[in-house]
Formats: structure tokens, C-alpha cells, sequence
């Protein structure tokens, strides 16, 4: 059924109309939506309330959503869409700047709310980097915490795997569908987070991974953590933007330190040097950093 053919729109329709729609990360909708609901949003684009020139590419789209389409391609992949003022949304997010639409969740919702450290870092890691990874990943899981991190390969997956291996809850926050593995390598790693712990998207499930969307889904593994920490990163990275993310959110940001040569580790280094990153040179460094006894 056609948006245009309901009668009346409830929050929950138009925000995964808009969801379906609307790219990740735009901030400019974000916090209209914001502001005025997904619902006089929604209304507003259909009646031609704002600029008709520039909201062409998006009306078309929406005119061409089928809202039972979008439900059962929810339902058929096993998650579920939430938004704000669901039981189980995680509020934290709403602190950023360009808040999400609504999230689209494999797995248990709880664990959005729970404390979580985001542990991130380059996809080339060192074996010490790895290390790193795991054994801090490790730690925070003993003393309770969640690991965040964004389902890549390198730093991403061992700290998803060594959470794992300590019995512990990961959220892997992804930059595809939930019905998209990529990469497909951790295919099986993802079915694992699904059942102990949750993936989250910020588009529909079966849409594929762009590069953009790997930008603007760091702001979300931020936005989800109490903390953050960079294991390895080179001077450009994503990483980098995920640190800065949760600067913004004034959550505490660590870089661990490599070598002085090693250009994984340049960016840490300069995270350090630039004061936005604790240095931590230890697992207690780290534990005692954020006060995860608090």
C-alpha cells in the first residue's frame, strides 16, 4: 500500500517510511524530525510544505514506498525498526547531532542500553594491535561491560571474537542491512553477534554497504558507548572520526601507543599528541580511566 493511500500515519509508519528514504547521517532531516515528528515531516514533504526543487529526489522515493513492503522486509530478516519513544531505544544516541530516524536491530535490544566501551581501530592490524584488542575487550567484559565495535575485519572483529570467547555481550553496529554480511568473511561472526548481543543498521535490511555510511555509523558506535578506545589506527582513519565522535558526546576517548615507527599507530599518536585521547599503556590504565565501577 501506498504511503499517499492511508488514511491516517502513525510515528512508527513515518519515521520507516523516512527511515527507508532518507540517507543515514543527514543532519538537516535528523533534527527536523527531531523537532516536529516524523509524522508532520512526512505530511509536510507530501503536501508540499518545503522546497519542492531540492526534496524532488526524496518525494519520489517516498511516493514510491510501499509501507507493507518495508514491514515485512523487516520481519523476513529477523529484527526489529525502533525509534525514539520505544521502550528498549537507546536514548543516548539522541544526544547527537544528526540523531538516527530509528534503528533497525538484530538481536536483543537490551544490550543498547547497557554500558559499553567501543573498542575500534585500523583493518590491518599488528599482532600486538590484535592482542590489544582482545585483551582489553576481555577485561571490560569481566567487569560487566559491552564491546562496541563496527563488524570490520581487523581491530573490529577481535574485539568482537574475544568478547565472545569471555562470554561476554558485543554489538556490532554495521554500515549495510542486517541481511548484508560484509564483510562476508565474518559471516559467521555476525550470526554469533546476533545471539549474543545484537547488530544494529541505520538502513533497510537489504541495502548494501557504501562508503559514506562507514563514516556516519562511527558517530552511532560512539553515540552507544560510555567510551572509546583506539587500538591501532593509521593517520587517516575512520577510527579517528569515531574518537572525535565521542569527544563531541563528551564521553571519554583512550589510544593505546605503538611503536614510534609504526604507521598503524600513527594515529593514536597523534590523538595523544593533540590531547584529544588519554594515553592508557594498561588494561588498569583503561578500567581506572572510565571508573567501570561506578
Amino acid at each position: 500500500m501506498s504511503i499517499h493511500s492511508k488514511v491516517s500515519i502513525d510515528e512508527y509508519e513515518a519515521r520507516l517510511t523516512l527511515f527507508s528514504a532518507i540517507e543515514p547521517g543527514h543532519t538537516g532531516w535528523s533534527q527536523e524530525i527531531q523537532r516536529v515528528g516524523a509524522v508532520m515531516v512526512l505530511q509536510g514533504l507530501l503536501s508540499g510544505q518545503y522546497n519542492s526543487q531540492s526534496c524532488s529526489k526524496l518525494l519520489g522515493k517516498i511516493e514510491q514506498t510501499n509501507f507493507e513492503m518495508l514491514q515485512t522486509a523487516v520481519a523476513v530478516s529477523d529484527s526489529e525498526f525502533i525509534h525514539p519513544g520505544h521502550a528498549l531505544w537507546p536514548r543516548q544516541v539522541d544526544q547527537l547531532a544528526n540523531p538516527p530516524i530509528g534503528l533497525i536491530v538484530k538481536g536483543d535490544l537490551l544490550q543498547l542500553s547497557q554500558k559499553s566501551i567501543a573498542i575500534v581501530g585500523t583493518r590491518e592490524p599488528s599482532s600486538y594491535g590484535q592482542e590489544m584488542a582482545a585483551d582489553f575487550a576481555t577485561a571490560f567484559v569481566n567487569h560487566g561491560w559491552n564491546v562496541v565495535s563496527g563488524g570490520a575485519l581487523g581491530i573490529d572483529t577481535c574485539a568482537h571474537v574475544a568478547t565472545l570467547k569471555a562470554s561476554g555481550k558485543t554489538i556490532a553496529v554495521i554500515a549495510s542491512g542486517v541481511l548484508v554480511d560484509y564483510p562476508s568473511s565474518n559471516s559467521r561472526l555476525f550470526k554469533a553477534i546476533s545471539k549474543n548481543g545484537a547488530i544494529v543498521s541505520e538502513v533497510m535490511p537489504y541495502v548494501h554497504a557504501a562508503q559514506n555510511r562507514f563514516l556516519t555509523r562511527n558517530r552511532l558506535i560512539a553515540a552507544l558507548s560510555c567510551a572509546t578506545l583506539v587500538v591501532e589506527a593509521a593517520h587517516r582513519s575512520g577510527s579517528l572520526r569515531t574518537a572525535r565522535d565521542a569527544a563531541d558526546l563528551m564521553r571519554p576517548v583512550m589510544a593505546i601507543p605503538g611503536q614510534l615507527n609504526s604507521s598503524t599507530s600513527q594515529g593514536c599518536h597523534r590523538l595523544i599528541a593533540e590531547r584529544a585521547a588519554e594515553i592508557v599503556t594498561s588494561v588498569q590504565d583503561a578500567v581506572e580511566f572510565v571508573g567501570v565501577k561506578q
